[in-house]
């Protein structure tokens, strides 16, 4: 039995050995005792003692808790959504990974336990066969995603004294390399394959303005004024599990914009709305009232984004552009400006982003091809 004192503060601590390289440490702290086994040399499991003898000197020393991973990242979701630091949207996507990505590889680890190593090793697994459906690995972006969730979680692990030190912060993500953003290259085929299917005109929208799937989603026709040429960019639909299909306001106030259009966008919306107009005709549903939306459904139904994106989805594979997602679309339309030399102030606001340093951000590798682009883009920002 080995024993070590602190005689200015009472703390003390010891060790008992069973088996090689195999010890309990005990060790009493503001009156109270605690133990726990250890794995290691006498040498090591003496320094363990003089670890946690030292933190409580320094007002560090945590609780022992039992607390293992998936139970408390996902006590912290619900925090978070019930404190509204998250919309219920981004609380089922972190639940999604949560129960994809962290619980199954992650999950059964005790918060205090975890180890820098346990998140390198975390990152390769997630590489090569993360994936929930067993197919193969995820890309380094959904690495990243999970990887924040986690993060974040620790960081109020921390800051509530459930453990030390957070480990993620000690072990950077994937790079996410910039080929993961696609983006339709030759557009005028692109539009002749997309023409006959019934998501033509929500995608051609997204294509020319660079709105969202929730903003399509949520577009009224007293919103689109086809003779000025603009749409003016209000609301959004959210979908979530818990509280099914809702309109909500834009994040941020740069969400708030007015889009012009392209006079192919233009044509497109006045054959829909000549076709809207016809089909209510047909079925003495009266006129379209200015507050009614592009794509409700003929019996009133609020349009579903899980369906339009699994819409979306099944139509991409059948033109075999499967990575072509209905979001990309949105980047699409970004590359286009870029590619036009659009200043990067202007592409910024019709995008909806707070900031043009966002829009530098997601898009660096576009203005990287060409350094005349990136230069005029930075003195935009500047206002130089």
């Amino acid at each position: 039995m080995t024993r070590a004192k602190r005689k200015r503060t009472g703390r003390t601590g010891g060790l008992q050995q069973f088996g090689q390289n195999k010890f309990r440490i005990r060790y009493r702290v503001k009156g109270k005792r605690h133990t726990q086994m250890f794995d290691g040399t006498k040498e090591e499991a003496e320094a363990k003692i003089r670890d946690l003898l030292g933190s409580a000197d320094k007002g560090q020393f945590v609780e022992p808790s039992k607390i293992v991973v998936a139970d408390f990242v996902r006590s912290r979701v619900e925090h978070w959504e019930a404190s509204g630091e998250i919309t219920a949207r981004t609380a089922d996507r972190y639940r999604e990974l949560v129960e994809n990505q962290i619980a199954p590889h992650l999950g059964t680890k005790l918060v205090q336990k975890l180890r820098p190593l346990d998140i390198e090793e975390w990152h390769t697994t997630l590489r090569n066969s993360g994936r929930a459906d067993g197919k193969g690995g995820l890309a380094p972006r959904t690495i990243g995603h999970a990887h924040r969730v986690l993060g974040k979680a620790l960081s109020d692990a921390v800051r509530n004294e459930v453990t030390v030190k957070n480990v993620v912060a000690a072990q950077s993500p994937p790079k996410v390399g910039d080929e993961e953003m696609v983006i339709v290259k030759d557009l005028p085929a692109f539009i002749e394959r997309l023409r006959p299917h019934r998501l033509f005109v929500p995608a051609m929208i997204s294509l020319f303005t660079g709105m969202r799937i929730g903003e399509v989603l949520a577009l009224r026709w007293g919103r689109v004024d086809l003779e000025r040429k603009v749409i003016e960019v209000r609301e959004a639909l959210e979908e979530t599990k818990t509280q099914g299909i809702r309109f909500k306001a834009p994040k941020t106030k740069a969400g708030r914009r007015d889009v012009t259009l392209p006079d192919q966008l233009v044509d497109t919306l006045r054959d829909f709305r000549k076709a809207q107009l016809e089909l209510r005709i047909k079925l003495g549903a009266g006129k379209l009232a200015p507050g009614m939306l592009l794509f409700v459904g003929v019996d009133g139904a609020l349009p579903s984004q899980k369906r339009i994106s699994k819409a979306w989805s099944d139509f991409a594979d059948q033109i075999e552009m499967p990575d072509v997602g209905f979001h990309n679309l949105r980047h699409t339309h970004a590359s286009q400006l870029i590619d036009l030399g659009v200043d990067i102030v202007t592409i910024s606001k019709r995008l909806g982003h707070s900031k043009p340093d966002i829009t530098l951000r997601i898009y660096a590798h576009l203005f990287r091809k060409d350094d005349s682009k990136a230069a005029a883009a930075i003195n935009a920002v500047l206002g130089t």
